[in-house]
């Protein structure tokens, strides 16, 4: 790996783990507050809007500078999120600032690894980065759970000064050249960039497949973290704290599936993964026969494994195209867009669902089936394509 990738490395863990450990922590604060259960996965629809509502804003952002600076410049705004609610700003306005600095991160986190490292170093590169985010996935809510059980602002004080010291990690990123940066910066220009980026991804045969896979992965992994929490309360009888132990052992499952994919997967033979995203939602199903806590923890790694491998080589391949189609930060911020769509949408449907009091085990069915129906359909449409 080039000069640089490490320190990259180490500023997204830490940054990372502190957005995980922020929404445990702020969800341990909700409850503190009596504020109802449905703010708990509102709180995360608070959070991505932002990734929405800026897209066509933060792609060009991150291309017109250096992508370490954007990084640095994010944290800051994490770093405000975090003092506001430090200061008794309600949670839910609190996160939605994180929101806008994650949203300005995330281009350039992901944006610079293509003009970092050559194609071919790519999925390698992805498997670390995917790595160090399951492993903040992993310690984020169980430590962020942890320090907010007895005072969540004891807690958020301790998640302030990790955003601190990631910025610091951010600021010694080396810099890279400025890559397709916008001929202008008026509203309507950037509004007009955007959506020609838009539908140049989705009108590409392999940024279609990719993009369409990526933004069922992460709306669905957004739900499943609140499915998961809610089924271990109501079917094994876990606390909050003890349920974020199976979001780790889910996240460990992602980090092995990374792992096994950019061993045996090469980007010209991405796609062949779809079928695993078939499975994931059959597993998923099966969470409703599941009593032991033994069994849980075991299923629950294998939807993760099946996760990690068919995530990184698509989410390689989506970079691929989308760096030579449209510039990195450009491709990134239509991922997030698509992606933080597909979030908003199932986590508000699960949202509703909680609030009209379905059934845990109707939800977990509702869900299973909409990811086998989903990537069963994407896979025949990419078939279909490659027919004529």
């Amino acid at each position: 790996m080039v000069k640089g990738f490490y320190t990259l490395l180490i500023a997204q863990f830490l940054s990372a783990i502190a957005d995980n450990a922020l929404l445990f922590a702020a969800i341990v604060l909700l409850s503190k507050l009596n504020a109802p259960s449905w703010h708990e996965p509102l709180l995360r629809e608070f959070f991505v809007i932002s990734y929405i509502v800026l897209a066509p804003f933060v792609g060009p952002f991150a291309d017109a500078l250096p992508k370490g600076r954007v990084m640095f410049m994010s944290n800051g705004l994490k770093f405000v999120g975090c003092l506001l609610v430090l200061a008794g700003v309600p949670p839910l306005y609190a996160y939605a600032v994180v929101g806008v600095g994650a949203a300005a991160y995330s281009p350039a986190k992901y944006g610079i690894l293509t003009e970092m490292l050559p194609s071919h170093l790519l999925i390698k590169a992805n498997a670390w980065m995917e790595g160090t985010t399951v492993t903040a996935i992993i310690l984020g809510p169980v430590l962020g759970a942890t320090m907010a059980a007895s005072n969540p602002y004891l807690g958020i004080a301790f998640i302030t000064a990790l955003y601190l010291l990631a910025a610091a990690f951010n600021y010694y990123i080396p810099k890279v050249p400025i890559d397709h940066q916008v001929e202008q910066k008026t509203l309507r220009f950037l509004l007009k960039d955007f959506w020609h980026a838009f539908i140049t991804l989705w009108k590409d045969p392999q940024g279609q497949v990719s993009l369409a896979v990526t933004t069922l992965f992460w709306g669905a992994g957004a739900t499943l973290q609140f499915v998961v929490l809610k089924w271990a309360d109501i079917r094994l009888g876990f606390s909050p704290q003890q349920a974020t132990y199976l979001i780790a052992i889910l996240a460990v499952g992602v980090a092995v599936g990374s792992v096994i994919a950019s061993r045996y997967v090469q980007l010209e033979n991405a796609v062949k993964v779809l079928p695993a995203g078939i499975y994931m939602g059959i597993l998923v199903i099966s969470m409703i026969l599941i009593h032991s806590p033994v069994l849980a923890g075991i299923l629950l790694f294998v939807i993760g494994i099946l996760s990690g491998y068919f995530l990184v080589p698509l989410n390689s391949l989506l970079q691929h195209r989308g760096h030579h189609l449209l510039g990195a930060g450009h491709s990134i911020a239509v991922q997030n867009f698509n992606e933080n769509i597909g979030i908003l949408i199932l986590l508000g449907a699960y949202t509703w669902m909680i609030g009209a009091h379905f059934n845990i085990n109707t939800i977990v069915t509702i869900f299973g089936v909409f990811i086998i129906l989903s990537m069963a359909l994407i896979t025949f449409v990419y078939r279909k394509h490659l027919q004529r």
